[in-house]
């Protein structure tokens, strides 16, 4: 017998889109609030193709590529630029800390743009900033200093938009195992990128004669990304990954996301490692050819620069190609550790990341002081420590991505990337190069005094790396619980949501 009603299949019952709100009256960032009402679209495909997908992430890696290329140019160029404009270390490192104190300052704000407007056009937006200012940056005269630092403080505007964006894009196209793989991969080209920045900016500057041609190379090449990312990179739904390609909706305000952030104790204890690295990271990555230039003069290898182009370049080249292999070696096998433990070791992650920088301290340490025996041997330490500190690039973006909501992986980025670089490399190259002015004014200047000022201002490199090691061990007591909190109790709540609406309705 028929029933008065006909049985409504579970596919046909529409599910509204996921979202943040609750009208259950319980207060934000509870757990019914957060997460019970994230529903997703049954029997929903992924709105973007696999070869789609894998075309946007090689997108942006170029691109994230071109950001760092640019951003360690001038650190390859130091010396000349320092000749050009005779200015001492201190003076010299505010380059990088104009650069960075723009992309801190801005990045919350694209943060919070990103988790609500249309991501793929605020990059856009954000690359012909940076391509017109790092270009314009290669016109300043001598007597421009102050021009030259506001241009690379504009051209942090442009990556403050890119890198806060980019990585959660790739987090909306894979899910699992495929995500952390790509992640690896757009965060290689981290230090492959600024591997290369020392090379061409030296390079460049040897082959013309001028050091400003260094600064002209990635903005040509940055017009080919910006075709590339037009054309070639969707804008997914955020969350499309976890929903099947349905989506996420926000209705949260930013205040609540902030609040949200600072409860995730895996979060903010993984900031502030990520804050160690990046000041870690960030004097090595401004200083190291210099400090081996000065290495060669003490040691009587070479003469001192006081030409308006220094030989440099050679320490640019094999720090940047030690650069490059490292982090292609240390982000590779990072990963590989990653996914061949998380499922045996649920804190696996940071535990790696705090490995990876208490064991680059020693390395780095022997390096300073092994410098003004012998380069070589300096080389092998740097080179290991490299391998170590690269370990953590991927792991720990992948880390943000999975005790993160969707909705708020943009916010968290951003409030990530402006602590990690408030706290981190916005001022560790001018505060290397501030404790080095101060050192050498304690005694009549001379080359080798050059040389061992800014050797005892760097041992403050060792010292953070066993600081952001001790925030990591503090994460691993409580990633695994945060996970929880996150991606897999949405997967839980959706298949509770299929099998309720599975039941006849007559």
């Amino acid at each position: 017998m028929e029933p008065k009603g006909s049985v409504t299949s579970p596919r046909d019952i529409p599910i509204p889109r996921w979202s943040l709100s609750s009208s259950s009256g319980l207060h934000y960032g509870s757990f019914v609030n957060s997460l019970s009402s994230l529903t997703p679209q049954a029997g929903e495909k992924a709105s973007i193709s696999p070869r789609r997908a894998y075309i946007a992430v090689a997108v942006l890696c170029y691109i994230n590529l071109l950001n760092y290329m640019e951003r360690y140019t001038i650190a390859g160029v130091l010396l000349n630029i320092q000749k050009f404009f005779d200015i001492n270390d201190s003076i010299a490192a505010l380059l990088q800390t104009a650069f960075i104190c723009s992309f801190l300052l801005l990045a919350p704000l694209f943060g919070y743009l990103g988790d609500r407007y249309n991501r793929k056009y605020i990059m856009i937006g954000g690359l012909c900033v940076w391509l017109v200012t790092a270009a314009g940056s290669s016109l300043v005269t001598s007597s421009l200093f102050w021009l030259l630092m506001l241009l690379r403080a504009l051209v942090g505007v442009g990556e403050a938009s890119y890198s806060t964006i980019a990585p959660t894009i790739i987090g909306d196209l894979f899910v699992g195992t495929q995500r952390s793989a790509m992640i690896c991969v757009f965060y290689i080209f981290i230090p492959v990128g600024s591997g290369l920045g020392y090379i061409t900016g030296a390079g460049i500057a040897t082959v013309t004669g001028d050091w400003r041609w260094a600064l002209r190379v990635t903005p040509i090449m940055g017009l080919v990304g910006l075709f590339l990312l037009v054309f070639l990179c969707p804008n997914p739904p955020r969350g499309a990954a976890e929903t099947h390609g349905e989506g996420v909706t926000e209705q949260s305000s930013y205040l609540e996301d902030i609040k949200y952030l600072l409860k995730n104790k895996s979060y903010v204890l993984s900031t502030l490692g990520v804050t160690a690295t990046a000041f870690l990271v960030g004097a090595l990555g401004f200083w190291t050819p210099n400090f081996l230039s000065r290495a060669q003069v003490f040691q009587g290898l070479q003469l001192p620069c006081n030409n308006p182009v220094c030989l440099c370049s050679l320490y640019s080249y094999i720090f940047g190609a030690v650069t490059v292999v490292t982090g292609i070696l240390g982000g590779c096998l990072g990963t590989g550790l990653s996914r061949w433990f998380r499922n045996k070791v649920p804190n696996a992650d940071p535990l790696i990341c705090a490995v990876g920088l208490l064991g680059s301290a020693p390395c780095l340490f022997i390096a300073l002081f092994v410098a003004s025996a012998n380069i070589p041997t300096t080389y092998v330490f740097i080179f290991i420590g490299e391998v170590l500190i690269s370990l953590n690039w991927a792991v720990m973006a992948d880390i943000l991505l999975y005790v993160v909501v969707p909705t708020r992986r943009s916010t968290a980025e951003a409030l990530q990337i402006s602590v990690c670089h408030l706290l981190g490399d916005a001022g560790s190259p001018y505060l290397v190069g501030v404790i080095s002015d101060a050192i050498r004014r304690s005694k009549p200047t001379t080359h080798s005094w050059d040389f061992d000022s800014l050797k005892y201002s760097l041992l403050l490199c060792p010292f953070v790396g066993i600081v952001g090691g001790v925030f990591f061990l503090l994460t691993a007591f409580y990633i695994a619980e945060d996970r929880k909190a996150a991606l897999p109790l949405v997967e839980a709540l959706y298949s509770t949501h299929l099998l309720q609406d599975s039941t006849p309705l007559y």
